[in-house]
């Protein structure tokens, strides 16, 4: 902590004992109970557009958020202001918004026996001490890597390079109190290309933890490159039926679909397709979903959720079957349940891969639609009914033939899950869900 501490306004321990004042002013005006949490962050940016620098962003953030309890009555302030007059103020304005608030027998702390006992080193802080000039070169190079695919590739939207870090304290009044650092860099790329009248535009990019954990710059570059030359010329298809098949990229938005469905709001809103699905069969016998807060540099790792609850390892999926709900503790005691250490979101989801790479899943479809862009958001949580503007490929006997754009693929969801038929294991790790290529045996694919 010591090297990113010269970095802030505030040191660590600063910030922990402010959290922990924050708590002590919320008691003497009368709290009940009460939880805090002071964060900073600061972070640069730089893009470039055509070989010259287009933005050079920074960004220094300081904040605290409260939350007090009168008994059941609830409420909640924040402030980017760190000196004390400031906290003291927004403790009172959380009061005195509590003092007006309807009484809600479900809100409150989480658990105390539930709190994080350790707080184990995950391996989350790696500073990029990047200057402005490096990357900019950096983003040069990946830019000029995408232009150097193809003559086609006649524009670009640019190339990125950021670097954020930071670190924050909670407190609540169970005594709890904990915090770490963090960091987070990424590189991107985005280019244009043209052939007759066809102009189309794709992009990649590389996130981690660690700089050094990043993709290759010029891989970052050739693969926004190649994918935007791909996508040229496309044809035209019938409306049919098909097998569909998400490129991995894709195939996380469809597990995040499944956790929205059986995450606590959605479950006691019953505004959920999933609804009262615990220890039934959601999905095909080839799903297992692993959710893993303690993978080391994980992009979603965290000792203890937004609550200070511990989180633990689990199988939340297996074999098609549901193991578990995503709770915080107010949704969990709407439900009559105990919460998942899943306050603020999940963690690492790690989807089970198949035996097929990229090009297994290809054969393995044999005939078919390859998806690469979804827009639009077409889901309804409550039916499950699914409809997605989509562009992609279409492929024969395992082959891409062509590429293929403004079409709509549609079912819906809880036949789509059910109807994965496999799992490649050419697996992305860009967020906090990690998954191959998911096939599903068929679709509505609305076209011509």
């Amino acid at each position: 902590m010591t090297d990113s501490d010269s970095k802030f306004s505030y040191s660590f321990d600063a910030i922990k004992q402010m959290s922990e004042d924050v708590l002590k002013t919320a008691k003497a005006n009368g709290a009940s109970a009460a939880e805090a949490e002071v964060s900073l962050s600061i972070g640069q940016n730089v893009s470039v557009r055509l070989g010259e620098t287009e933005t050079i962003e920074y960004n220094r953030d300081k904040g605290m958020s409260v939350t007090v309890y009168f008994g059941q009555q609830k409420g909640h302030a924040s402030t980017s202001d760190l000196s004390p007059q400031a906290l003291k103020d927004t403790v009172l304005a959380a009061c005195n918004i509590a003092k007006y608030t309807a009484k809600d027998e479900f809100c409150g702390l989480a658990d105390a026996n539930l709190m994080a006992k350790t707080i184990s080193d995950l391996d989350l802080h790696h500073p990029w001490n990047i200057s402005v000039d490096e990357a900019i070169e950096i983003a040069k190079a990946c830019e000029a890597a995408a232009l150097a695919v193809d003559t086609r590739i006649t524009n670009s939207e640019g190339a990125s390079v950021s670097a954020s870090e930071g670190y924050f304290a909670y407190s609540n009044s169970h005594g709890f109190t904990g915090g770490y650092p963090s960091s987070r860099h990424g590189v991107s790329c985005s280019v244009i290309a043209e052939a007759g009248d066809s102009m189309q535009r794709d992009y990649w990019y590389s996130t981690a933890r660690a700089a050094a954990d990043l993709q290759n710059t010029a891989e970052i570059g050739k693969i926004a490159g190649e994918r935007t030359i791909r996508r040229l010329n496309s044809r035209k298809i019938k409306t049919c039926q098909a097998p569909v098949l998400f490129e991995a990229a894709l195939a996380s938005g469809l597990i995040s679909s499944l956790i929205g469905a059986i995450s606590g709001g959605s479950l006691y809103r019953k505004s959920s397709f999933l609804l009262d699905s615990l220890g039934t069969q959601i999905a095909s016998p080839l799903l297992n979903i692993f959710e893993e807060p303690h993978l080391k540099k994980g992009l979603a790792s965290s000792p203890f959720d937004n609550e200070g609850v511990a989180t633990n390892a689990r199988q939340l999926v297996k074999d098609g079957v549901l193991q578990g709900y995503v709770l915080g503790s107010y949704s969990a005691r709407k439900l009559g349940l105990q919460t998942t250490g899943n306050a603020g979101g999940n963690h690492n989801l790690i989807v089970k891969s198949g035996e097929h790479d990229f090009a297994g899943m290809l054969k393995q479809m044999s005939t078919g639609l390859l998806v690469t862009e979804l827009l639009g958001r077409g889901l309804n949580m409550v039916t499950g009914d699914y409809s997605r503007g989509a562009a992609g490929f279409w492929v024969e006997n395992g082959v891409i033939i062509h590429p293929v754009e403004e079409i709509t693929i549609a079912s819906n969801m809880a036949d789509m899950l059910k109807g994965i038929v496999a799992i490649g294991n050419d697996v992305l790790v860009q967020g906090s869900k990690q998954v191959g290529s998911i096939l599903l045996e068929r679709m509505t694919i609305a076209a011509e």
